[in-house]
């Protein structure tokens, strides 16, 4: 190899060795970056895990500090009723209780367990009350006063069920009574005059709609009822009766939401009437009184069947239903109304339903209730499981 081509061949070799470093140190530069870029990724990641984090924690206080103001606004709105309830029976004026114009259901299983406890909180005088309800249901309210205004003694019948439809109508469709409407006033302006008084207090429905809204929704305990509520035996009206089979079980059937008048619904309730016939006297308490909004079922007619519609009128309809019940084996009737008092008369009952959807709450309160005062069976009894497990409902001797 001469000299030249020696200078060449050491000239590759530099060149190769300085190529090679280059690229290492290319790699190394890759490396690094890669290295830096994934540190930079993992702070990141770090950092946006923390952010959040901490968005979390914000949002989640922010939302507890949202419920907190519900409750404490809650609890206001239910403090300021107590205070105006306070305020209302204080002094010695009379105290009109009601008017009564909302469902039969509350009436006996909220309403008067709640003026039991008002009457009893604030000591209040027998004589200072006077009830103003319809139908005879003064009756229910015997242990707390026996001064009482009928309302089909202040209205017709079919005035008072126009009466109620325009106050459902123009009040939300609702017939709870969260306010006082013009008929309510026209109510208590009749039973003061009656009185001859100068001024009366009022305590109105709309106090235990607004203070016990919370706990049928479901947000307050049932220590909150217990506070407010005294629940007790209720003793049966003396008002004359029909005649009446020696033994008998008691029924009333009617429409409402828990109980919807489909086919599949009527047949089973025959089937449960004539089945009860077979084996006893069934004493049925439909009215034929369009007074709300709930229509009687009525069934196909049997020897053992009996009938108290004639005997039923407007004015003491319901305290007779009462005294019926009273002395029967059992009830067994719609979930509602007076489902819920035939308990409270010792009566042993089956309250029947195909919907429970606003129905758990009543049901809980009344399993409490019926055991705290040793009341009679409470049997809730839904009907939809027999058509869902495709049972037919048959009776056999």
């Amino acid at each position: 190899m001469n000299a030249l081509e020696a200078l060449d061949a050491g000239a590759r070799l530099i060149k190769r060795a300085a190529f090679a470093e280059t690229r290492r140190g290319i790699k190394r530069l890759r490396e690094k970056l890669r290295n830096s870029g994934v540190a930079l990724a993992n702070l990141s990641a770090r950092q946006l895990r923390r952010a959040s984090w901490w968005r979390l924690r914000l949002q989640k206080q922010v939302h507890e500090m949202g419920e907190a103001k519900k409750r404490v606004d809650t609890y206001r709105a239910e403090w300021a009723v107590e205070r105006d309830l306070a305020r209302v029976v204080s002094g010695s004026d009379p105290i009109v209780v009601g008017p009564w114009l909302s469902e039969v259901g509350y009436e006996i299983l909220y309403w008067v367990p709640f003026v039991r406890w008002v009457q009893s909180q604030f000591r209040i005088p027998p004589e200072r009350l006077v009830v103003v309800t319809r139908g005879g249901a003064a009756a229910w309210y015997s242990d707390i006063t026996t001064n009482a205004v009928e309302l089909f003694d202040l209205m017709s019948p079919e005035d008072y069920a126009a009466g109620n439809a325009q106050r459902s109508a123009e009040d939300r469709g609702t017939l709870k009574q969260f306010g006082v409407s013009p008929m309510d006033e026209r109510i208590v302006a009749d039973v003061q005059g009656r009185l001859g008084a100068g001024r009366v207090r009022v305590l109105h429905p709309s106090f235990l709609y607004q203070l016990f809204h919370q706990f049928w929704l479901g947000h307050r305990p049932p220590s909150f009822l217990d506070r407010r509520t005294r629940y007790r035996r209720l003793a049966a009206p003396g008002v004359a009766l029909p005649s009446l089979p020696s033994r008998f079980v008691a029924v009333k059937f009617y429409t409402a939401a828990s109980l919807p008048p489909t086919d599949t619904v009527r047949r089973t309730l025959q089937s449960i009437v004539l089945g009860l016939a077979e084996r006893t006297d069934v004493v049925m308490l439909d009215t034929g009184l369009p007074l709300d909004d709930h229509e009687d079922y009525s069934f196909a007619t049997a020897s053992r069947i009996h009938s108290v519609r004639e005997s039923l009128r407007p004015r003491d309809n319901l305290a007779v239903q009462t005294a019926i019940i009273s002395r029967a084996s059992s009830f067994v009737g719609t979930c509602g109304a007076l489902a819920w008092l035939a308990p409270m008369l010792g009566i042993d009952t089956t309250a029947v339903f195909a919907d429970a959807q606003f129905l758990h709450g009543h049901l809980q309160v009344a399993r409490r209730v019926y055991e705290v005062i040793d009341g009679g069976r409470f049997s809730p009894l839904d009907i939809s499981a027999f058509e869902q497990l495709g049972l037919p409902m048959r009776f056999t001797n």
